[in-house]
């Protein structure tokens, strides 16, 4: 009996659902709904799909969106869908009738993920969602992010499970620059980002490290375009987070899971390989062993070649596992 107890809390938890599909982007989008399937038909196709725990998601309430998002900013979401926009007012968003549906249950899953996780029914999660939500800002959603998935995700935690510290990793090729704008005062939430620079959207320099408060608890590595192992995973990762994080040392990490960064994804420039996805992974599943009782919620953002995306996820789906 206990050692049935011990194989179901380390289990990896998979969060995903087929809705997620409905959130119609328009003809030739890079964030289509293709992006959903590619990941769980890899996930298939390796023969590990099978081996994590299966959850479904469930719709985030406005209370969750407003730990992360302004009232008004909110408001203005749920205006825009009743007058049947297909762009977001706020930015670069496509949106279709059943936008608003799917963005509250992208944002939901990495909740029920946090449930599972710290909850003991799981040792990790990977919640495959659109559409993704790093660039989404308190007041702003852009760069095809709606609400701020795992911003409202690391708050959930912190007041339903009482969370203190969380280090949030955002390894895709595109700045977060929602997530850092969300935490950039707060001391409780550690932000670092490797991302291409100069590239859209034109944030995260290396003196961006918060404010007030906040100030010490973003660390921002930008790298140019061409750039691979050696600055991302060895430099970036490898020794600089690994560093701060022995002082910071949180009780739970998020991954902003961005495979955009992966070679040869059309809106990146970067060379990561699949190998350095499942280096990567490696390098946050020994920081949480080391400080977050091996706590991790990973919540898919880019990727936009499919059958790279398949790959690197299947890289990074692997590590969970093997975790």
């Amino acid at each position: 009996m206990e050692d049935a107890v011990k194989n179901i809390s380390s289990r990896s938890i998979l969060v995903s659902d087929d809705d997620f599909e409905k959130h119609i982007t328009g003809f030739g989008h890079p964030e289509q709904p293709a992006r959903n399937k590619a990941v769980l038909n890899a996930l298939d196709h390796a023969g590990i799909s099978d081996k994590f725990l299966k959850v479904a998601p469930r719709p985030c309430e406005d209370s969750d969106i407003l730990r992360c998002h302004s009232g008004k900013y909110l408001n203005t979401v749920k205006a825009d869908f009743k007058t049947g926009e297909t762009q977001l007012s706020t930015g670069d968003t496509a949106i279709c009738p059943l936008s608003l549906d799917i963005g509250r249950l992208a944002a939901g899953a990495p909740l029920a993920a946090v449930d599972e996780v710290l909850t003991g029914k799981g040792s990790n999660a990977f919640c495959v969602v659109r559409p993704p939500g790093h660039h989404a800002t308190p007041d702003k959603g852009m760069g095809f992010c709606l609400f701020n998935n795992i911003a409202i995700a690391a708050r959930y935690a912190q007041k339903k499970h009482g969370i203190g510290k969380i280090l949030i990793v955002d390894w895709d090729v595109h700045h977060g620059n929602g997530t850092q704008d969300i935490f950039y005062e707060d001391e409780t939430v550690f932000f670092f980002s490797t991302h291409q620079s100069p590239w859209y959207p034109g944030t995260g320099e290396q003196e961006e490290t918060g404010k007030g408060k906040g100030l010490g608890t973003t660390l921002n590595r930008p790298c140019p375009a061409g750039s691979g192992h050696d600055k991302i995973v060895e430099n970036a990762f490898g020794h600089d987070l690994v560093t701060v994080m022995n002082k910071f040392r949180p009780e739970l990490i998020f991954i902003s899971a961005g495979f955009d960064s992966r070679i040869g994804d059309p809106l990146g420039q970067f060379r990561l390989d699949d190998e350095d996805f499942s280096s990567l992974t490696e390098i946050i599943l020994d920081l949480a062993k080391r400080y977050a009782n091996g706590k991790v919620v990973s919540v898919l953002e880019g990727g936009y070649d499919l059958k790279g995306l398949g790959k690197a996820s299947v890289s990074h789906a692997q590590k969970l596992l093997d975790f």
